[in-house]
């Protein structure tokens, strides 16, 4: 019997699961072929129909962790000052999910540092996000909760803050867990309210 459309696309999501866990539990560098096959219970003749190369099933897994991160769920941004905080707080690994994502985008920037092409996408997708968290500094600056200042700057230097922050719960969760990475967050935050 022929296959359909349907078995077509509900394949692709059991692979596009198979992608996701293997990335969470082995990072990047463990994601190959074997891997996902092993994971999907299938050949990896069967596999290389999705993706006849790694250098394709690193392109999916990579459009996969950018659609998953996207879709998950946001604070609903508040105003001012409490809008650039849920958007940092929205980067943070506070719960499994967000853990997982992190651990994922965290191993794939090797493969991106060695890739010009990612490297490029990967740098588009950090200043999209700087321009996006920019504009919500810009708004707290208008209402008077961030003091005048270079709102691009402001935005650069809370993301570098961030992702530093990601960086050590990963690999000390018990030292920052969610908790003490919020107390920290909101350090950072007071001192930009500080005056200069």
């Amino acid at each position: 019997m022929p296959r359909t459309k349907g078995d077509h696309e509900a394949r692709r999501r059991d692979v596009s699961e198979a992608v996701w866990q293997v990335m969470a539990t082995r990072g990047f560098a463990g994601l190959t072929l074997r891997a996902v096959a092993t994971q999907l219970g299938a050949t990896t003749g069967l596999l290389t129909h999705y993706f006849p190369t790694k250098q394709a099933l690193v392109e999916y897994a990579l459009d996969l962790l950018e659609q998953r991160t996207l879709s998950r769920p946001r604070r609903q941004a508040g105003k001012g000052l409490a809008a650039v905080r849920d958007a940092l707080l929205d980067i943070l690994p506070l719960t499994p999910e967000a853990t997982d994502s992190n651990r994922i985008w965290v191993s794939s920037w090797d493969a991106a540092l060695s890739d010009p092409a990612l490297s490029t996408d990967y740098a588009r997708k950090y200043a999209q996000s700087r321009a996006r968290l920019s504009e919500r500094v810009a708004a707290a600056q208008a209402t008077g909760e961030l003091p005048p200042g270079n709102p691009e700057q402001i935005a650069a230097g809370a993301q570098a803050f961030t992702l530093g922050l990601v960086v050590q719960a990963l690999f000390a969760p018990a030292e920052f867990p969610p908790q003490r990475q919020i107390e920290l967050l909101d350090a950072y935050l007071a001192t930009l309210t500080s005056p200069h």
